[in-house]
């Protein structure tokens, strides 16, 4: 298996050195050269199977013959021998065709886990066998980089620096970034949003000559194999509801579009999803997008789900390829237009093919918290604020179809007590793994946003290797 660059102008690489890369070195993102097919028998079979188990089964083609399958499983096993659920991620009825998948009992409490845990085993092993060191910068809009820390921290040949936008996260959040005390893991809160972040990491990279000097990689869901773990879990949903013989819709809460385009790639894989629908807080870029067909981010609004504060998603270059005939010039320019006017606009061809299985949603902050409210009510459920918008949003469609409606609870409700407090008038129950969090010192800087601040942090803690293979 190769994956090739939205951007057409760098090499094609294997799942090792995409994994290792995280963004292209011109600047795009990595899909898979084709995609392969899992036969409906296959998909109707996962639902008598371990997740471990499944999860081998689905990323195997996409993987290739790199990593042999009975050494993909032993890694699959370890990754989530930590979730607190025997099913890893489980799903609760909450209506008669409404569900809720819950992906938020890995080590920090949040969907991130499900892939960030796999993506420290696979990178570890990569180094490994290599020798090699590698940097990881990360930008985060609250989970992304807990999730980070916990799956990178104490790693020999791993150096950990997590952009973070300062004051715009939970406190647990924060907190479960910034008391490791691992000497490999480096937090930098940067005084701006998340967009901020993302663009420092963006720039470091596209600086080849650093970039190869700090050997830097990317763990956010710009790294193909976080999109390729976050893949299973819509296939044994839709497996445990009657898939291949019935389609699903699935709603997802998301700012960069990354955990939503991971169910487009089990789309394109064979599973029969009839609706996958976007679900956006007050930063509604994407809702937008969809309505408009103009992508033009505006000013990041502050809400109750910080996860989703983002105006400019990374991922949704992925599905323009897509949608584009995988015209890596059209992305080029459309990328461009966009770094030089902060906007572009969908062709009607494009525009079409993102609605023939994309719908949009946004709830505001009224919204979400009556969303909290109702729900607990009805039904004794604690939400937190990114679940339901999830939740918020599914129930908009589904009048829509019979399909069976699955939205992602993406996050245990004790990481936002404060918004479930004011939602519904209860704090939720603090888990035992994250009362050390809470008692925890801090260690962290702060960093104005700029990325020749954050290239001298690196290069000041980083422990760069005397040699290193150039990706």
């Amino acid at each position: 298996m190769l994956y090739i660059s939205t951007r057409g102008r760098a090499a094609s690489l294997d799942f090792e050195a995409v994994l290792l890369a995280g963004l292209a070195r011109d600047g795009g993102l990595y899909n898979p050269e084709s995609w392969p097919r899992i036969p409906p028998e296959d998909v109707s079979s996962l639902a008598g199977q371990s997740y471990v188990e499944a999860a081998a089964r689905i990323m195997q083609p996409l993987i290739g013959e790199q990593i042999a399958f009975d050494e993909l499983r032993a890694l699959i096993a370890a990754a989530y021998g930590r979730f607190a659920h025997q099913a890893v991620a489980p799903l609760v009825q909450l209506d008669s065709n409404l569900w809720l998948l819950e992906l938020f009992h890995g080590p920090t409490l949040a969907f991130k886990d499900l892939a960030m845990q796999l993506l420290g085993l696979l990178m570890d092993r990569s180094l490994k066998r290599s020798g090699d060191r590698t940097t990881i910068l990360v930008a985060t809009s609250g989970d992304t980089g807990a999730a980070a820390v916990e799956a990178f921290k104490n790693r020999e040949a791993i150096d950990l620096f997590v952009l973070f936008p300062d004051g715009r996260i939970s406190e647990i959040q924060r907190r479960q970034m910034t008391t490791s005390d691992a000497a490999n893991v480096h937090p930098i809160a940067v005084k701006g949003t998340f967009d901020d972040c993302q663009a420092i990491v963006k720039t470091l990279f596209s600086d080849l000559a650093f970039r190869d000097e700090a050997g830097l990689s990317a763990v956010n869901s710009i790294n193909w194999a976080r999109i390729l773990a976050q893949t299973v879990y819509y296939f044994t949903a839709a497996a445990a509801l009657g898939a291949p013989h019935r389609p699903v819709r699935f709603a997802v809460p998301t700012g960069n579009f990354g955990d939503i385009f991971a169910g487009y790639v089990a789309f394109r894989m064979g599973l029969p999803v009839e609706r996958l629908v976007i679900a956006t807080n007050t930063n509604d870029i994407l809702a937008r997008t969809l309505a408009t067909g103009r992508y033009e981010p505006r000013a990041v609004v502050p809400t109750s789900s910080p996860s989703m504060d983002i105006q400019v998603s990374s991922n949704f270059e992925r599905l323009l390829f897509e949608v584009s005939g995988r015209d890596s010039e059209r992305v080029n320019a459309l990328m461009n237009a966009f770094k030089e006017g902060g906007a572009f606009a969908l062709s009607e061809s494009e525009l079409a093919a993102i609605r023939g299985i994309f719908a949009a949603h946004r709830c505001d902050e009224a919204e979400t918290a009556e969303v909290m409210r109702r729900l607990y009510r009805r039904t004794g459920y604690l939400a937190d604020p990114h679940t339901a918008v999830g939740i918020g949003a599914a129930e908009r469609e589904l009048a829509q179809s019979a399909a069976p409606m699955i939205a992602l609870a993406t996050a245990h409700p004790a990481k936002f007590p404060e918004a479930i407090e004011r939602a519904v008038g209860r704090v939720p129950q603090m888990p035992e793994r994250l009362e050390h969090v809470l008692a925890g010192r801090e260690t962290y800087i702060t960093l104005e946003p700029e990325s020749d601040a954050v290239r001298s942090v690196i290069r000041d803690r980083g422990r760069f290797a005397e040699s290193r293979t150039i990706r």
